[in-house]
């Protein structure tokens, strides 16, 4: 009977030790300690013993119910005394689910503009989005009494600062640092002081892209941005370059692609500027404009995410609707 009493104690302790919670401690204890539990029955086995045999018999049994009792009481008043604690943390609890969250659309976009131009060659620049007057409007053609300054309404940080209106600048520093070849672009948030609309903002994001080199021409600016618009709305893409003006560009022109929602008429709209770069600008950057040219461009990141995913107000961008970005 006293390897009976045993094998009992280490199926308990073996119980007890296998990462129980407190309901669990108690389906042990009715099972080793209640009133019809295994030490119960043990105790009854015991009766019918010969004379001889009960004085040890009973003394390890006594032993071992009691050093059980006694490890039962005490895990139990551990969960009582953590139970009672802010800090309770109960490790036996199934953990809660962490949903993962999804790349906001402008961040998925942005980055499906990226890799179509890292794929060509162009290397990834960010600048500051608090920018000087000068790099903002001066060094890129823009003179003090420029009307073109009124193209972009802007928020004036004081006389000499503003909130930067496009990440132009960011090309103005480029090249001021490292001399070309050059090949680039500029993705960033841009400001500009525009009452809130379904199709204005007074904050988006843009791309600008530049390359100077010698001998660059217009026709592989065009067939850049026409390799642009065929890997992000695909081949059967129509689109159309028109003139236009930019004070930083020169030839300049935009481009339009057509589109045409499902039961709806089809428009031509627009996607982006582009142009040759002005040489004043190349001269203001200390670049010998007789011996580089140069191409740039520019888009905005909502216009082109609007367009292909047939999204008809800028605001659902930014107000943070779950309903509206669980979609992308």
């Amino acid at each position: 009977m006293l390897e009976k009493i045993n094998q009992t104690v280490k199926n308990f302790e073996s119980d007890i030790s296998n990462g129980v919670n407190k309901d669990k401690l108690e389906e042990i204890r009715v099972k080793y300690l209640g009133r019809k539990g295994l030490f119960t029955r043990l105790f009854e086995e015991f009766k019918v013993l010969p004379k001889d045999e009960k004085p040890k018999v009973g003394k390890h049994l006594n032993e071992q119910r009691t050093k059980c009792q006694n490890k039962f009481d005490e895990l139990i008043s551990e969960y009582d005394q953590v139970s009672d604690s802010d800090d309770f943390i109960d490790l036996t609890l199934p953990g809660r689910k962490k949903e993962l969250g999804t790349k906001h659309i402008l961040t998925q976009t942005l980055e499906e503009i990226k890799n179509v131009f890292k794929g060509l060659g162009f290397s990834v620049y960010e600048g500051p989005e608090l920018e000087s007057d000068y790099n903002n409007f001066e060094m890129l053609n823009f003179p003090a009494d420029h009307p073109a300054r009124d193209m972009q309404d802007t928020f004036f940080i004081n006389n000499e600062f503003v909130l930067r209106t496009h990440t132009s600048p960011v090309q103005v520093r480029l090249m001021q640092n490292k001399k070309p070849p050059l090949r680039a672009i500029m993705p960033g948030k841009v400001y500009r002081n525009e009452a809130i609309s379904a199709k204005s903002y007074c904050l988006f994001h843009q791309v600008e892209g530049l390359f100077v080199d010698t001998d660059v021409t217009f026709a592989e600016l065009k067939g850049t941005l026409v390799y642009f618009a065929k890997q992000f709305y695909g081949n059967d893409v129509k689109y159309r370059f028109r003139p236009s003006f930019f004070p930083f560009t020169e030839p300049s022109a935009e481009v339009d692609i057509w589109w045409q929602p499902k039961g709806k008429e089809g428009k031509w709209l627009e996607i982006l500027g582009c142009g040759m770069v002005d040489p004043n600008v190349l001269e203001n950057v200390g670049i010998d404009s007789e011996k580089y040219t140069g191409y740039a461009f520019g888009m905005g990141v909502e216009r082109i995410a609007m367009l292909k995913y047939g999204i008809n107000d800028i605001r659902l961008f930014f107000d943070n609707d779950k309903r509206f970005l669980e979609q992308f």
